[in-house]
């Protein structure tokens, strides 16, 4: 069964709570990403995705200056690098979330994505499905 190690990729990039929406905005267009874990020191203590920047902060009138911390997410849900590719992806299509942060004894040391797994060749039937369950979503979020 293949390792979350073997897949994730290492080196996040991170803001951290003194930043502000704007500069994790901004830290997303530069590296063409959607999202941003939000680290306290080097523990990992919230996800800011794009989704976040629009749902939580432009709908909601927050200005670019706000608080990472007014608008991440701050339920995490993570996985460790033994985990396996199969609780991974189990994980992703339980919770409708498309990256897992990478964390060992609190600490960040990765991201997984399902573009992680769709690069790969997947034996796992289990793990196909489940990734097929959040790829399936239309626009509302709402399940088909």
């Amino acid at each position: 069964m293949e390792k979350i190690r073997d897949i994730m990729t290492e080196n996040v990039e991170s803001c951290s709570l003194l930043d502000n929406v704007y500069e994790v905005a901004l830290k997303m267009k530069e590296l063409n990403v959607g999202a941003i874990p939000i680290l306290d020191q080097d523990k990992i203590v919230g996800m800011i995705t794009d989704r976040d920047i629009v749902i939580r902060g432009v709908a909601e009138k927050h200005p670019g200056s706000s608080k990472v911390e007014d608008i991440m997410s701050k339920q995490l849900i993570t996985v460790t690098p033994d985990s396996t590719s199969k609780e991974a992806a189990k994980l992703m299509a339980e919770h409708q979330i498309r990256r897992l942060p990478v964390v060992e004894e609190g600490k960040l040391v990765g991201i997984v994505s399902l573009g992680d797994f769709a690069i790969r060749e997947l034996t796992d039937d289990q793990a196909k499905e489940a990734l097929t369950e959040i790829s399936e979503q239309n626009y509302n979020g709402v399940q088909h």
